[in-house]
């Protein structure tokens, strides 16, 4: 397991990261704590969470529930200085802190409660769930409209307000770094530049969808990592577990994502399944598990990224662990290339 800086901060992780997000729902706490030790005996020490976590469904009544599963651990093992823990304020909906933005006081707020829960002093990172303004992301690029946003020097105003609370917390010990998720190009350099400006920490990172099945990224966002050092965390890497095969010919595996959200997020669709399975055939016929090979490609994106890897089980883990250090042949990179272009982005 090598490991990557996350962006400049100087703080080496784990280039897998293990996600959480099914603990509390389709995960008992037992298998949570076992998913940790297991990922940790294979060189993985970066955990990322959410106040609003578990999925499948979210729910008032499961609500961090997830930050809680880790802080028994945590309180269990006594191994808080060998991991790296990061969590998320959600932004404005339904059902996490009934819909409020994310502003001085409620940041405040959620972060407290996250570190109770997680039975900890401080957060690696805390990242923004998603902008107050709104996004591209969950299936939103299909209808997104930057001009019914709110104007801008209120955005600016709201971003330069969350600095500098961050940079107090910061001060506090009860954070270190900084990170986005399910930002855009134009979001992420108004909080670089506010944080050159002097209101607060910058941004190491920022957590969007990306996978050999969803590309957004590889533009501008691709770019702005480059050469501003901000580290892609890619969550979804396996396209919900359309790129492991196991929905082939339409199945749906019982205790599935699928079998729990039929819609996987509007994911769901004829062609994205068929288009999975030529990735699945690329990754077969070179001898590779379609789910190694899925996670090693974007290992070897040419950009500053960690892929977020979950599963329900330590042995579906072992799948996504086992493309640790893995460098793709040229002949699968080219076929790859060649799927991506006859067959772009479903969804």
């Amino acid at each position: 397991m090598r490991k990557r800086e996350l962006g400049r901060t100087g703080l080496m992780v784990s280039e897998i990261c293990l996600g959480t997000m099914t603990w509390g729902t389709q995960n008992t706490e037992a298998e949570g704590h076992a998913q940790i030790d297991h990922a940790l005996a294979r060189g993985v020490d970066f955990l990322d969470t959410a106040e609003m976590y578990p999925v499948n469904p979210v729910t008032a009544e499961t609500v961090g529930d997830t930050e809680t599963i880790i802080g028994s651990w945590l309180a269990k093992s006594g191994r808080r200085d060998e991991v790296v823990i990061a969590s998320k304020i959600a932004g404005p909906g339904q059902i996490i802190r009934k819909g409020e933005q994310i502003d001085p006081a409620n940041i405040r707020r959620a972060l407290e409660a996250s570190l109770t829960r997680l039975r900890t002093d401080y957060i690696d990172l805390y990242q923004f769930h998603w902008p107050n303004r709104g996004s591209y992301h969950f299936r939103q690029n299909w209808g997104f409209d930057a001009s019914k946003q709110p104007a801008r020097a209120e955005v600016i105003e709201n971003m330069a307000a969350c600095l500098e609370t961050l940079k107090d917390l910061v001060a506090e010990g009860k954070i270190r770094h900084f990170g986005l998720s399910n930002e855009s190009a134009w979001g992420t350099a108004q909080w670089l530049a506010l944080a050159e400006a002097g209101h607060g920490p910058r941004v190491a990172s920022i957590q969007n969808e990306y996978s050999l099945m969803c590309r957004l990224y590889d533009t501008d966002l691709a770019e702005l990592g480059v050469h501003e050092d901000v580290t892609c965390l890619a969550y979804s890497p396996l396209a919900v577990g359309m790129l492991s095969g196991k929905y082939s010919g339409g199945a749906v595996p019982e205790g599935s994502r699928r079998s729990l959200n039929r819609e996987l997020g509007g994911r769901s669709n004829p062609r994205a399944y068929e288009i999975a399975d030529v990735y699945v055939g690329i990754a077969r016929e070179a001898g590779l598990d379609p789910v190694t090979m899925a996670i090693a490609w974007v290992l070897g994106r040419p950009f500053p990224v960690i892929p977020i890897i979950g599963g329900t089980s330590v042995a579906q883990l072992d799948k996504s662990l086992d493309a640790a250090g893995m460098v793709l042949p040229p002949d699968v990179l080219k076929a790859i290339e060649k799927a991506h272009h006859a067959h772009p982005m479903p969804f």
